[in-house]
Parts: C-alpha cells; structure tokens; sequence
C-alpha cells in the first residue's frame, strides 16, 4: 500500500483518524474510494476532525457545534455500516 487513511464509522457517520502516504497524492486517492464506499452503504456524515486545504479540496467545510450536534444524532440513526472491501 502506497497510502490511505483509517477510522471509526458508527451508523450513518464515519470519523477519519488518519491519512498517510508514502508517494504523493495517494492519501488524496484513497480519500475519494473511501467517499464513493461510504455513499454506496448509505453514510451521511464524514468527520475529518480538522480542516485543511486539503480536505476543503475536495469539499470540507468546518460546521459549528450547534449545527454538528444535530447532525451527528441524525447520522446515527441511519443504518450506514462499513464499506466492502476491495
């Protein structure tokens, strides 16, 4: 493995820990599989814990704890579950 990323996905809400990667780009690749999987099994929420511009690239946004609260009680009340492997 080149590169990729790792976290916990409870329900409806996967929350990433870390990317790595030892050839460039190649946690960025594995951020998109990991984003069409987690939609294919029905996820709704993707908590990077930070943001940087790496992650705004692709669409990341900060959201507030009076915002993020709610959310995170919706996605956990979704079925979601873990991708299949590839």
């Amino acid at each position: 493995m080149q590169g990729g990323l790792y976290g916990v996905a409870l329900r409806g809400a996967f929350f990433g820990e870390s990317m790595f990667s030892r050839k460039t780009d190649a946690s960025k690749i594995a951020m998109v599989e990991l984003v069409a999987r987690l939609r294919e099994v029905g996820t709704v929420m993707l908590d990077t814990q930070w943001m940087t511009p790496h992650l705004r690239q692709f669409g990341g946004y900060e959201v507030p704890r009076s915002q993020y609260e709610p959310a995170l009680a919706a996605a956990l009340v979704v079925a979601g579950g873990l991708p299949a492997k590839a």
